[in-house]
């Protein structure tokens, strides 16, 4: 399989370490997001939204969106579930996913970030707002949820599951970023278990070969 990827695509991010976590290999293609790599016809072909990732299967099936992939991926490769059939521990675990992939991330999507600087005239200071402003929101909102799932070491249990996979990736952006993030015990401490584990070093952005200097 090749997993058409962005070292530090919070998406990406995601389904390195859903592959990991599941002892998959496979073959990375960088794809540089910041110069617009994303936008090129041969890419598009890929993946028609123009974003990172994209999965090509081993049967030479395309197919694009974090979570799609890593719905597919626990499909096909069951070791390892990152996410349980039953309830509660399913509805948990997607209330956490969602509340990151479709609240969060989205609207600081690097690609939003430019166009508040590129077309809109923000400054960085205001963009920089911005970016605290929604993850503070956001994460708000992920440590009560985190506070109300069953005790562990992980988002939900145990064990990472999908939750995992997406709190990490925003986390370590908002650290990039610089956010003040003090207020988010739970989510600090799932962060550090997760981080200690060798599926999420392995995953880690400054662990991929297509990693760009600052």
């Amino acid at each position: 399989m090749k997993l058409y990827s962005f070292f530090n695509s919070s998406a990406s991010y995601r389904v390195r370490i859903a592959m990991a976590l599941k002892g998959i290999d496979y073959e990375t293609v960088g794809v540089n997001i910041r110069i617009g790599q994303q936008n090129e016809l041969k890419y598009r072909r890929l993946n028609p939204v123009g974003l990172v990732p994209a999965l090509i299967t081993d049967d030479g099936e395309s197919l694009g969106q974090s979570l799609a992939i890593i719905d597919w991926l626990d499909r096909h490769f069951p070791q390892t579930p990152l996410l349980p059939n039953n309830d509660p521990a399913r509805m948990r675990i997607l209330e956490i996913v969602y509340a990151i992939s479709c609240d969060i991330h989205p609207i600081n999507n690097m690609r939003v970030l430019r166009y508040l600087t590129d077309e809109l005239g923000v400054s960085e200071e205001a963009k920089q707002r911005w970016y605290a402003h929604w993850v503070h929101q956001g994460l708000s909102a992920v440590e009560q949820l985190l506070r109300q799932s069953p005790a562990g070491q992980f988002c939900v249990g145990d064990a990472p599951t999908l939750a995992d996979c997406c709190l990490v990736p925003q986390w370590a952006n908002a650290l990039r970023m610089g956010c003040d993030l003090s207020g988010y015990p739970r989510c600090k401490a799932v962060y550090e278990s997760c981080s200690a584990l060798p599926a999420f070093v392995a995953a880690a952005p400054e662990n991929q070969l297509d990693k760009i200097p600052a």
